[in-house]
């Protein structure tokens, strides 16, 4: 490994990047975990980049989520508010972090019409298909996304 006088300026800029990046993105994944609470069916994954110092940088992430139906409308409800939460937990959600959150919008307009529907007396239980885990994740994007091409 090289002291950190011997980088040339191209590669002191793209370790600046790099890490720049790597905090960015653990930091959005910790916020996702943070608020999935028990929801969350795994850490955080990560992709990483190798730096011109050799060593492996976070350039993204993701954790996923279990996005299943509550047993009741009223914990479909209370999951659908989670998720949602989850999902937008970071200060600049991802393009697939907004798109969890308006399924989990879905979901909550579900319940809440169950929850009518109840009331009216009469349950009609709306399909829900979300019973697999989705994915929320810090998407690189383009215009900071390191160009460093060194293979793994």
């Amino acid at each position: 490994m090289r002291a950190a006088g011997e980088f040339s300026p191209e590669e002191t800029e793209q370790l600046r990047a790099l890490q720049a990046r790597d905090r960015e993105v653990r930091q959005h994944e910790q916020a996702h975990q943070a608020a999935a609470g028990g929801l969350a069916t795994s850490g955080a994954n990560y992709s990483f980049q190798r730096g011109p110092d050799g060593v492996n940088y976070a350039v993204g992430g993701e954790v996923s989520l279990d996005v299943s139906p509550g047993r009741t409308p009223e914990e479909t409800l209370r999951r659908a508010r989670q998720i949602s939460a989850a999902a937008l937990a970071p200060a600049e959600p991802s393009g697939q972090d907004l798109a969890v959150a308006a399924r989990a919008a879905q979901m909550a307009r579900q319940a809440e019409a169950e929850l009518a529907a109840a009331t009216e007396g009469s349950v009609a239980r709306p399909d829900v298909a979300a019973r697999t885990p989705l994915l929320i994740y810090a998407e690189p994007r383009p215009a900071q996304r390191p160009s460093i091409d060194v293979p793994a």
